[in-house]
């Protein structure tokens, strides 16, 4: 089955959070794809991370290397479509480029961030949780 994997799950198997056991259940013998942005959110939301002093450099570094190791297929989303869910639901362009990439290819999103599951429900996207 194919996935619409976000950012924070990447991040959080990686960073060994929490969640990471769940992830790794939900996702297992799945295919993952993400929107083609995936490498330049994750970029930036590891050096938010060191800017809020929750991890050092080097574990960013760490953090991006194991990153690359995950398959995951980058697909380009159509922009105009995402902005408009962006404008439409008040949420973060990048965020509605995983909420396009899923309804375009009618594959469920695996997120942890709450608003998103919130705009993929009223949207009819389905999640895995």
């Amino acid at each position: 089955m194919n996935i619409i994997a976000d950012t924070n799950i990447f991040l959080s198997v990686v960073l060994e959070e929490s969640q990471k056991d769940k992830i790794v259940r939900l996702s297992s013998g799945c295919n993952a794809i993400s929107p083609e942005i995936l490498p330049y959110e994750i970029g930036n939301a590891l050096s938010a991370m060191i800017k809020r002093k929750k991890i050092t450099k080097n574990e960013a570094l760490l953090a991006h290397e194991k990153i690359e190791t995950i398959p995951v297929r980058l697909i380009t989303v159509n922009i105009q479509e995402a902005l408009k869910l962006a404008i439409d639901h008040n949420i973060y362009a990048y965020d509605a480029c995983f909420l396009q990439c899923a309804r375009s290819l009618a594959c469920p999103l695996l997120t942890l961030d709450k608003g998103m599951k919130n705009v993929a429900k009223k949207i009819g996207v389905p999640i895995l949780e």
